[in-house]
């Protein structure tokens, strides 16, 4: 259901583009004197294009997976990625509206968004397998949070997206941190 959500137009575009097509059918059931028709146009069109674009302006786009996810990824996905991770990855690659960007508040409760304008922006997403475990690697442009800084939030993101994850933070190049969050799965005791 979740894949079905994402191929489908965003939310603001189709009721812009419904509004468009209703007001037009009712300003021509008006010029052809068609009473019932043009009522239409008026009372639903007008809305709707008005809340199209209500919804385009605080629209918060998909973040792109950087890498297109294996067969292989998608496995130990199924199997070993946590409530936390699925829930994680479906928020970031849908629409979403009325957020200044994407994970705002957990940034702000894990002291990585001092103030809007220093806030990190996530700019991409991807899945690997490392050492066997599912892992979603978060990429953001933080030119303002440093890498210690992230560093020394590890334990709390660590009980912030657990239980069952491990977290650590990579520093690819200069202003970018790719934040890992790799499923630990119970190691199950063999007597």
């Amino acid at each position: 259901m979740s894949s079905l959500l994402r191929r489908l137009p965003p939310l603001g575009a189709l009721c812009l583009g419904g509004g468009i097509i209703i007001t037009i059918i009712g300003f021509t059931a008006y010029v052809l004197n068609y009473a019932a028709l043009n009522m239409i146009g008026f009372f639903y069109g007008i809305p709707l294009i008005l809340g199209g674009i209500a919804l385009r302006i605080t629209e918060l786009r998909p973040v792109p997976l950087t890498i297109p996810t294996t067969p292989e990824v998608e496995s130990l996905k199924t199997t070993q990625a946590t409530d936390t991770q699925k829930q994680i990855f479906d928020d970031l690659t849908r629409y979403r509206y009325g957020q200044e960007a994407h994970l705002d508040s957990a940034l702000k409760f894990l002291g990585l968004a001092p103030t809007d304008d220093d806030r990190p922006t996530i700019i991409g997403i991807r899945e690997e397998n490392i050492d066997g475990a599912y892992a979603m690697i978060l990429e953001f442009d933080s030119p303002f949070i440093t890498l210690e800084t992230w560093q020394s939030k590890i334990e709390k993101m660590t009980t912030f997206f657990g239980p069952g994850v491990r977290v650590d933070v990579k520093q690819p190049a200069e202003e970018t941190i790719d934040l890992y969050i790799i499923a630990a799965p119970a190691v199950t005791a063999t007597v």
